[in-house]
This record gives C-alpha cells, structure tokens and sequence, in this order.
C-alpha cells in the first residue's frame, strides 16, 4: 500500500501514456465520425435541398441524444468500468455512423444520428474514469489535455479524408470506410487496456505513482446528492456556456468557408486544418500551463482559473470572423478561438477529478454533459434561425466571442474556492 504522504518522482514505466495513447485515438474517431456530415453538409445540402433549419434540426437532436446518453454512460462507467464502457459506446456508435449511407434527408439523418449521438457520449464519461485509473491528479489535465487534443486531429483528419473518398468513390462510402477504422480501435483495446495493478507490463514504481494520490472507488453516488454541492453546478454551468460555440465551429465551420468565401469540397481541406491544429495546441497549451503552475506551488483554484482566463482572451477577436477580408485571416481568428476552447476545457473538464471522489465523477460528468448538450440544442435552433433569416455568422461568433469571460465569471461565483467535495457517500 503506497504512503498517500509520500509523492515519488515521475517513473521510468510509462505503460499510462500508452493508455492516453488510445483515449485519444479514440478521440480521433469519434470526431471523425461525427464531423464526416457537417463536411459533406453543402454537398448534400446543394443535392438534396435541405434548409439551414432542417440542418440546425440535425444537430439539435444530435444534441439531445448526446446529453441523455451522458447521463445514462456517467453512472454506468461508474458501475462497469473505462474498459467495457468504452466498448460498448464505440459500438452503439459505429454501427449508427455507418448507417448514414442508407438515408438522404434531414429527417433522415436526424433519426441515424440519434444513437451515434448516445454511443458517443460514453466517449468522455469512459476516458475520464481511465484518467482518473491511470493518473496522479499533477498529471490529470495535462493527460486529458493530451486526449482531448483527438478532438483537434480528427477534425484535421476528417476534411483532407471525406473529400478524398466522396470524390473517388461516393459521399456514402466516407461513412462506411471511416467506421471500419474504430473496429481496429476496439480490439487494441480489449486487448491492451487493464486497471493499473492488473497490468502485465507495468512496473510496481509506476503503481506506486500512480496511486500516491488515492481515491475511493466504491459504489456511485445519488443524483440528489450531487446535485446538492456548487461544485456539480460549477461544472454544469460551465459546460452549459462552452460546449454550444465548440459544436457550432465543428457543425457550422465548413458552411461558413463555403458561404463567405466560396469554397468548395476540395478546398475545406487546408482552412480546417489548419484551424484544427492551431486547435490541437491549444489544448495541450492549457493543460500544460495550470500542470506547471501546480507543479511550482500554486493552488488548484488560481492554476485552474488563470489558465481558463489565458484561453477565454484567446477567443475574443472571433467576433471579427465574418467581416475578415482574405480567408487566412479569419482562419486564424477562429483558429485562435478553437484553441482557446480546447485549453479552457482541458481545465474545466478537471474539475470533477479534482472535486470529487472517484464513484462520483461519472454522475459529475454526466450532468456535465447533458448541459453542454443542453445548450448546444439551444444554439443550434438560434444558428439555424440566424442563418435562414440573416446569412451571416456574426450574431453566432458575437455569442462565440463573449461566452468564455461569461462561463469563468459563473464558474468563479458559483466555486469561488475550487473546493474538494469532503462529504459525500456513496450507496451501492
């Protein structure tokens, strides 16, 4: 049993970064599977005639699938574990994402997207739990800063790879062949993936390492429970705020460059990526710098926040994106924006490891979720409203701009200490 007073230096082993290593392939897929439609979106849009509000339906029920499915995969990752969690939430999803290719209509759409949206809501719930298995709280945020950056490269990887396959073969088969890549993932890891102590091929240094900040891991704790600490409401709040501009750029981002600037199918491969991997730093840029000012001494609660801050001012100037004059610029104005997002988040989505018991932090994230989706629900009624009445994104990158200030501010009044949940029991 490892001294809880006792913190050893950081382990020659490092079987946990290749645990990271495939929470965030994971990542990768997951975005990839959700972001293949909105890069197919004008295409299908000019083939089908589909209305900006039909879209903005998609995406709202995308949205409402993905919030209740993260209630229901927070509490049962807490009751079966990252590893069969995981598995079963890529397999909902996969099959769900291949079954795109059968329909053509928004309706259509909408009703396949229902339980990709469910299967891929287990993808934060399963990998946090994993973190929180496999990770001392010093190194929490920089390994979800490090998974989450998945986000970024597969929405780098999904325009430079749909418009491939559409183009060679048809915009169906960019479905079915990406969905055959997450086949692969889950057998590496039913293969690879234990808790730490039952590893083959981990060293006792590293258990010890890992384990020199313990957690309980018994039992789940009561929504009423929860729901009764600032702490869920913190994060809650937060991700009500955030979560809506970050599914807006990954929904909307394609149609913005096809509409302002004309670009076509072939063309939203460099503007995407390059946005994506501005996207990509900033999230490891986030976890990295709360990481280092914990390492130096600094409180949990003015690490966390000062970071949030950094990354909230990133976003600000996207308020100018739609009146940039060559596309480079409003590349890297949302650029900018989407980095801001992944640092802040990488801090934010902390939160229920440091404030909480292990059997609590599914139930934490769960709710966190489901606002998040709540929210995104509500901004893609008011993206789809705006685009059909205005045809122009800048009421929707004024809200974008602003959102980030507002979440800190409410995340700051709400948990104004970043105090540990110190009374709370699990029921099993």
């Amino acid at each position: 049993m490892s001294n809880p007073a006792f913190v050893p230096r950081p382990p020659a082993g490092r079987v946990r970064w290749i645990i990271c290593g495939l929470l965030f392939l994971a990542c990768v897929l997951s975005y990839v599977d959700r972001l293949v439609l909105s890069v197919l979106k004008p295409t299908l849009q000019h083939d089908y005639g589909w209305s900006e509000s039909g879209y903005g339906n998609v995406v709202f029920w995308f949205q409402a699938a993905y919030g209740i499915g993260f209630l229901f995969f927070g509490r049962l990752v807490d009751r079966i574990g990252a590893k069969l969690g995981y598995v079963l939430a890529m397999g909902v999803w996969t099959v769900a994402h291949m079954a795109h290719a059968l329909v053509t209509s928004t309706f259509g759409f909408a009703i396949v997207r229902l339980p990709l949206a469910l299967g891929e809501s287990g993808t934060y719930p399963a990998a946090l739990a994993a973190i929180a298995e496999w990770f001392p709280k010093r190194e929490r945020a920089l390994s979800i800063g490090i998974f989450n950056a998945g986000a970024n490269v597969g929405a780098v990887v999904t325009p430079l790879l749909v418009p491939a396959i559409t183009l060679a073969l048809n915009w169906q088969s960019a479905f079915l062949i990406t969905g055959l890549f997450n086949i692969v993932w889950i057998a590496a890891w039913i293969t690879l993936y234990r808790r730490p102590r039952q590893h083959p091929r981990i060293s006792q240094a590293e258990v010890d390492y890992i384990e020199s900040e313990p957690f309980v891991d018994q039992g789940r704790a009561p929504y009423s429970k929860v729901l009764s600490t600032r702490q869920a409401w913190a994060y809650m709040a937060g991700r009500f705020l955030i979560d809506p501009i970050w599914w807006t750029f990954l929904f909307w981002l394609p149609d913005f460059f096809s509409k302002r600037y004309g670009v076509d199918l072939k063309g939203f491969g460099p503007p995407l990526v390059a946005i994506y991997l501005l996207a990509d730093v900033g999230s490891i840029f986030g976890g990295w710098l709360s990481s280092k000012m914990l390492a130096l001494g600094i409180s949990a609660n003015r690490a966390r926040k000062t970071a949030m801050f950094v990354c909230a001012l990133m976003v600000v100037p996207v308020v100018f994106a739609q009146w940039a004059p060559s596309i480079w610029i409003a590349v890297v104005l949302l650029g900018m924006a989407c980095a801001g997002h992944q640092g802040f988040s990488s801090n934010h989505f902390a939160l229920p490891a440091d404030a909480f018991p292990r059997f609590a932090q599914g139930t934490v994230v769960g709710l966190g979720g489901f606002a998040g989706a709540l929210g995104g629900m509500l901004m893609a009624k008011y993206a789809g409203y705006i685009l059909d009445t205005f045809g122009s994104f800048t009421p929707i990158f004024i809200v974008a701009g602003c959102a980030y200030l507002v979440a800190l501010l409410v995340v700051h009044l709400i948990n104004p200490r970043y105090e540990s949940v110190t009374k709370l029991t699990a029921e099993n």
